[in-house]
């Protein structure tokens, strides 16, 4: 089901860049999933090498044991988990049964390193989030 995964994508700002194509190109690896409430996606302190956005559902976003947000559907989590190797910055537990399409990163090294179109998008897009960063 690559469309809705597609149309998701759009608007995560890692993505914000890319083409249609490029978009449904990345989709194409996406797996849609479904987590029960209560079930824990990712947890803090534990490699992460997925992707995750919502579709329908909300999680609860924990740092420390502590809640400190939530997301919904069209929200996303995990996007650095994708470029580079490293533990979770927080714990994402879903409230309600989430449905969500996700990627890991040995499904998306391989599309990126075939499309340096991509490649270069993401980095700017990168780059632009550590300036953004940088300037807080």
């Amino acid at each position: 089901m690559p469309a809705p995964a597609a149309a998701l994508l759009a608007k995560v700002p890692l993505f914000e860049d890319l083409s249609d194509r490029e978009l449904a190109m990345i989709a194409a690896s996406m797996k849609a999933r479904t987590f029960p409430a209560g079930h824990e996606i990712a947890r803090e302190g534990q490699h992460g090498v997925g992707f995750f956005v919502i579709e329908s559902g909300d999680v609860q976003v924990l740092v420390g044991g502590q809640p400190v947000g939530r997301l919904g559907p069209g929200d996303h989590f995990g996007e650095i988990a994708l470029i580079a190797d490293g533990e979770r910055t927080a714990t994402i537990r879903a409230q309600s049964e989430l449905h969500c399409y996700g990627m890991t990163s040995w499904d998306f090294r391989p599309l990126v390193e075939d499309h340096a179109d991509i490649a270069w998008k993401l980095l700017q897009a990168v780059a632009r989030k550590i300036r953004d960063a940088e300037r807080r």
